[in-house]
């Protein structure tokens, strides 16, 4: 299975921490009506995103995001945009 479709399979176990959220909605400057763990799913679910991983984590790339999710836990750790 390639680890893209390893994330979709287990999208339902794909969360984070208010940490997390605070640190995600800061970082790509999402706006506090928008749920960051459905819009990290998006990007992670869009067929443009491509998957690698290094180590524990999980990168997954879309347009100028970069999310990190732990590949053990299905945690999203950070979000940074591409660009930066």
């Amino acid at each position: 299975m390639d680890l893209k479709n390893e994330l979709i399979n287990n999208i339902d176990k794909v969360h984070t921490t208010q940490l997390g959220i605070d640190r995600i909605r800061n970082n790509i400057n999402l706006n506090d009506s928008i749920d960051v763990v459905e819009y990290c799913k998006n990007i992670i679910k869009d067929e443009k995103t491509i998957v690698a991983r290094k180590g524990k984590n999980y990168y997954v790339t879309c347009k100028n995001v970069i999310l990190t999710v732990n590949s053990s836990t299905f945690t999203i750790i950070t979000a940074h945009e591409k660009n930066k």
